[in-house]
């Protein structure tokens, strides 16, 4: 079936678009609170930032391969790629914050001129994740409910900011792994 004949679906992707945003205010103030938000367990979580950063490495890989399809003109092979990077990106967050509200905080211990470096990554990383993601949802609305022009000058920018931040979580975690003191 070819997708560019369904008609564009206006009435769901605005229902959607209001769940996008309480999903993304509800992300952004548990992602703000969890410092404040402290559960002992006798669970060791500490393997989560190697699984959550390997996740964030997945995605990357799975919005290059995305993006390749569509250049390609897959688009049933895009769509399903791009459904499992917004499927792994949302198991990335459960798992961090799983592990930032029962792991007590990791402070970055590298010394020199690498620490402006890793801070700067840090810095961008979180403003980037924390800002792209209403428009990850609403692009990925766009393209569900079949309004596909709208949804490709959308991807245009949405996909680099959302890379980058897929590129930099694991990149962090490698900087920061020395620090963890397993």
């Amino acid at each position: 079936m070819d997708l560019n004949v369904i008609p564009p679906n206006i009435t769901l992707a605005k229902k959607l678009n209001t769940w996008a945003w309480i999903a993304s205010i509800a992300v952004f103030l548990l992602v703000v609170g969890m410092r404040r938000i402290h559960i002992d367990t006798d669970i060791d979580f500490t393997f989560l930032p190697a699984f959550y950063s390997t996740l964030n490495g997945i995605v990357a890989v799975l919005l290059l391969v995305a993006l390749f399809a569509i250049k390609r003109g897959n688009a049933k092979a895009h769509r399903k790629f791009m459904t499992a990077a917004l499927a792994c990106s949302t198991l990335f967050l459960l798992a961090y914050v799983v592990y930032h509200i029962t792991t007590p905080e990791t402070l970055y211990c590298g010394v020199g001129s690498i620490r402006y470096v890793y801070f700067f990554l840090l810095i961008t990383h979180i403003v980037l994740a924390a800002v792209i993601l209403p428009f990850i949802l609403f692009t990925y609305i766009k393209a569900y409910t079949h309004q596909f022009a709208s949804h490709k000058r959308m991807a245009r920018w949405v996909f680099p900011f959302w890379l980058y931040v897929a590129i930099t979580g694991p990149v962090l975690f490698l900087m920061l792994s020395p620090c963890y003191g397993l």
